[in-house]
């Protein structure tokens, strides 16, 4: 798919991966609508990113306000959806004097898994509706797991299951929506240099890069960007899940 002309929706956008992936279509001269609850960081990053970019602030988990949201889009192509929306809390299951809270189990299950569906089934929608272009397709989705849905940490059992879920979707999802020309990737980071993990002591950030074979260093923004711009553009890629984490394995804890 040319991404050049073309409209993508990105969640998560306010920062991080989603912000990265923004500024990487932006560049290759694509409309980006940025999707966020937060106002204030989708504000500076629009303002950075100029005239091809507008932002929603919204809550991906809500079905009114993506209905609504979509329903706006009417008219307009949408060429991709990008989720990169995620929480990833740390809890483990059997505390010294409670257990793990099932508000944050289904908190993080909400957001990483219902929260993406929930923008997936609607910009299918829209997209089985464009026409095919040069390269015979519609559209396509590119989701965000992580290397947790297969070595996930003690204390990550609510993250590992959601972005499991978020992996175990992929292949479905391409298989159903290939009668309407849309392709499904996903993207597995490992460690990721995010402002979560910039927040960080250094030598915390130091041991985890040093966790990565090769580079030894955290990931950054701008790669999982670029494995996305390779994505939309190679209509080869369908219904995988990508590892971008420098054959990192995680161990138990």
């Amino acid at each position: 798919m040319k991404i050049e002309g073309n409209l993508f929706l990105i969640t998560g956008a306010a920062s991080g991966l989603g912000y990265a992936v923004a500024c990487q279509l932006v560049q290759n001269h694509a409309s980006v609508v940025l999707i966020d609850i937060n106002e204030e960081g989708l504000k500076k990053a629009v303002e950075q990113l100029g005239i091809q970019a507008r932002y929603e602030c919204m809550d991906i988990t809500n079905e009114l306000q993506a209905q609504q949201f979509f329903k706006q889009l009417k008219g307009q192509k949408i060429s991709g959806l990008i989720n990169c929306a995620g929480i990833a809390p740390a809890e483990k299951v059997l505390k010294k004097e409670d257990v793990h809270r099932l508000e944050s189990f289904s908190r993080t299950l909400n957001i990483n898994v219902i929260g993406s569906f929930n923008m997936i089934r609607f910009a299918a929608q829209a997209m089985s509706q464009n026409e095919v272009d040069t390269g015979g397709e519609k559209g396509i989705i590119i989701n965000t797991a992580s290397v947790a849905a297969y070595e996930g940490q003690i204390g990550q059992v609510a993250y590992a299951a959601s972005k499991g879920a978020v992996v175990a979707m992929t292949l479905p999802l391409a298989r159903e929506l290939a009668r309407d020309a849309i392709r499904v990737m996903t993207i597995a980071p490992g460690i990721m240099a995010t402002p979560m993990l910039l927040n960080m002591p250094v030598e915390v950030q130091q041991a985890l890069g040093d966790m990565v074979p090769f580079p030894k260093r955290l990931g950054q923004p701008e790669e999982f960007a670029k494995l996305a711009q390779h994505i939309i553009e190679n209509t080869y890629l369908n219904g995988e899940v990508i590892r971008l984490d420098g054959a990192i394995r995680m161990a138990a804890k």
